[in-house]
């Protein structure tokens, strides 16, 4: 397997459902902070602005972690290259889940401690360091530079083949480049968006304004698109994320998704669309790795 991957919204996403039984309308009884700097440094106050508050809501915003706070704080969380929660109970016994994998209990990299009024004990663990936690108010969220570019969700109402198409009309750069683009969707990685084409039957070298009538309203490749990525992207959450090398869920079990791949790392395979006498080729992309079949996807 290559190199390890940033993980992308359905490795967010799970991390996310396995974060909010613990979290969620829980309060911060004690935060340990044992480093005071991640990808960036942690604000002087981090540990005593988030002691004593209540999380309301656990949200994702792409691959941001969102914890609106009772003080009316709202805490950001990314996970980066290697970032990961180990959730634990003050007893001991880890949070159990049906793919349940032993992972390291080093304790070297746990550089946040949260520790809940649930009995939980959520640790923030990441070798790397390129993860990051950030606490800003929620009035000027929409401010956040983190947050304030990104475009739609694409498991939400607003992402739709209109959208998409007005988003990429014009555009000169290939449909590949334009799906990877967080400014004109949020949350989709290189993973996600070679499947979702190879399920679209649309070339990654495609032009992006092509998903665009030259009256702006959406193609017909457009929808087909729209719901190739809500699909894939549905069945990774289902299936826990992919694991490549670092990702794990909160409970250390292993996100299964990998194993559904039609194109990703399948270099030399065959197409796995019916019919298709194709083989799956590597290019790369802006810097990228990009897996595709040249006879179905056009």
């Amino acid at each position: 397997m290559g190199a390890a991957l940033m993980p992308e919204l359905p490795e967010v996403e799970t991390v996310r459902r396995g974060l909010a039984p613990v979290m969620e309308g829980a309060r911060f009884d004690k935060v340990e902070v044992r480093r005071g700097d991640l990808r960036w440094p942690l604000q002087k106050d981090f540990g005593t602005r988030l002691e004593g508050e209540t999380i309301a809501g656990l949200g994702r915003r792409a691959k941001y972690l969102v914890a609106d706070l009772s003080s009316g704080d709202v805490l950001l969380m990314h996970l980066g290259m290697s970032g990961s929660f180990r959730v634990v109970h003050e007893r001991g016994a880890v949070i159990p889940g049906a793919y349940y994998h032993e992972r390291n209990k080093a304790e070297t990299h746990d550089h946040v401690v949260f520790h809940m009024s649930s009995g939980a004990r959520v640790a923030f663990n990441d070798p790397r360091r390129f993860g990051s936690m950030k606490i800003v108010r929620r009035a000027e969220l929409h401010e956040e530079p983190l947050l304030r570019a990104l475009g739609p969700e694409p498991l939400g109402n607003a992402f739709d083949a209109a959208m998409l198409a007005r988003a990429c009309a014009g555009k000169a750069t290939s449909i590949k480049a334009a799906l990877s683009d967080q400014r004109v969707v949020a949350g989709l990685g290189n993973i996600y968006v070679c499947e979702a084409l190879h399920r679209a039957g649309l070339s990654p070298r495609r032009r992006a304004s092509t998903l665009a009538l030259r009256s702006g309203a959406p193609h017909e490749r457009a929808g087909r698109l729209v719901a190739a990525i809500r699909d894939v992207l549905a069945e990774a959450i289902r299936a826990g994320g992919s694991s490549l090398r670092d990702h794990k869920q909160t409970d250390g079990e292993l996100g299964m998704f990998q194993h559904n791949f039609r194109v990703y790392d399948r270099e030399e395979n065959e197409c796995p669309t019916s019919g298709c006498s194709g083989t799956i080729r590597r290019i790369v992309q802006t810097g990228r790795s990009t897996f595709y079949c040249a006879i179905c996807q056009r």
